[in-house]
């Protein structure tokens, strides 16, 4: 098994206005256990969309040697926010070139989604 770094990007549910964040909060704290079920270190990096996303995540793709970068639903399925997803990929060829990236399902399969590359 790698002893690669993981990195996930995503949004930031206690910052998310008009809906209750707690199960999303819930399902993000056993997506991290299950990271340490398998030995992985995992950074995440939940951003916000109205405080500078971009440089949140530019500065957690800085902070460390990466081998795969999970960009979540929240990012990449909300049609408004096609152009941040878009941004985020870009972020992450230009700051973790070597990165493999990947997409998970639900907070809670972020494992999963980083060991499809990571093997």
């Amino acid at each position: 098994m790698t002893a690669a770094r993981v990195l996930v990007v995503g949004l930031d549910p206690a910052k998310i206005e008009g809906w209750d964040p707690k199960p999303v909060q819930a399902a993000i704290a056993r997506g991290r256990a299950r990271f340490d079920d398998h030995d992985f270190d995992a950074d995440w990096c939940l951003v916000t969309l109205d405080e500078n996303p971009e440089g949140a995540i530019v500065e957690a793709l800085t902070s460390g040697d990466y081998g795969c970068v999970v960009i979540g639903g929240g990012i990449r399925s909300h049609e408004p926010l096609l152009e941040l997803f878009e941004k985020v990929i870009n972020l992450v060829r230009q700051h973790a070139p070597a990165a493999a990236i990947a997409f998970n399902s639900t907070p809670e399969d972020c494992a999963d989604a980083a060991l499809r590359w990571l093997r």
